[in-house]
């Protein structure tokens, strides 16, 4: 194939998946992240390549048969933004009672995550790189997650870009229909006042969430969730993090 067929197929299927309103105009969605294909090596695009049919997960329009996946009934854990996926693998590894199925658009982390899956020989996790948000709507059914898992998002630290927060009051409306009743929603960020932010949106749900914190917002770091060396550095440069961990009612 030509480069100039490649490239009208790749601006096809743009069009093909392209929004539009009523009256035709292009409808811009808000994305609550910024997609980074960054500098995949040789050997994360190996283990990508060379893992995929076991360790990955592609989008598809109807739910995933979560019993077909891993071959058993243990509870599905949602991590979205696992970044390059070291506290992720090392949490499956923990809770081999739990299947955890990992998000992030950053394909190189996805490969890392991969090989240090690998490494650990976790089986009971599946990596997905697409937007989490349709992965949410098309790809999980209503009432299956045990719980959902959200750490160090981007906290778009810009006012004119909080409303690129991927938590908002939708979002959370979207995470409860996929919960099970007891399923959890677990946050943590080092921005303060995206942690603010986070639980007034989650105070909104009040009659569907509750706080398991002893002040009725924030708990201390649980030692359940790995300090990432991203935490580390923070906490040698003193910077706070502030966890939130809300159950289903």
């Amino acid at each position: 194939m030509s480069e100039k067929q490649t490239f009208a197929d790749k601006k096809r299927k743009t069009v093909e998946q392209a929004e539009f309103t009523e009256d035709g105009r292009y409808l811009r969605k808000v994305r609550s992240f910024v997609l980074r294909t960054g500098r995949l090596s040789d050997y994360q695009r190996d283990m990508m390549n060379s893992n995929w049919a076991n360790l990955g997960l592609d989008y598809q329009p109807t739910p995933f048969n979560f019993r077909e996946i891993f071959g058993n009934d243990n509870p599905i854990v949602l991590e979205i933004g696992f970044g390059m996926g070291r506290s992720l693998v090392e949490m499956a590894a923990q809770n081999p009672d739990r299947n955890y199925i990992g998000i992030e658009v950053h394909t190189p982390g996805v490969g890392a995550c991969i090989a240090y899956a690998l490494e650990k020989q976790v089986k009971n996790l599946r990596v997905i790189c697409h937007d989490a948000t349709e992965i949410l709507r098309d790809a999980i059914a209503d009432n299956t997650l045990g719980g959902l898992q959200l750490y160090f998002p981007d906290p778009w630290q810009k006012v004119k870009h909080h409303k690129r927060r991927i938590v908002q009051p939708a979002f959370i409306t979207r995470v409860l229909s996929k919960l099970k009743p007891g399923g959890f929603i677990h946050f943590a960020t080092d921005w303060e006042n995206y942690a603010e932010h986070m639980l007034e949106v989650l105070r909104q749900f009040d009659a569907e969430l509750e706080n398991t914190s002893a002040t009725n917002d924030f708990i201390p770091r649980p030692d359940f969730r790995p300090l990432t060396k991203f935490e580390e550095r923070g906490h040698r440069l003193g910077h706070g993090v502030w966890d939130l961990y809300f159950i289903k009612r």
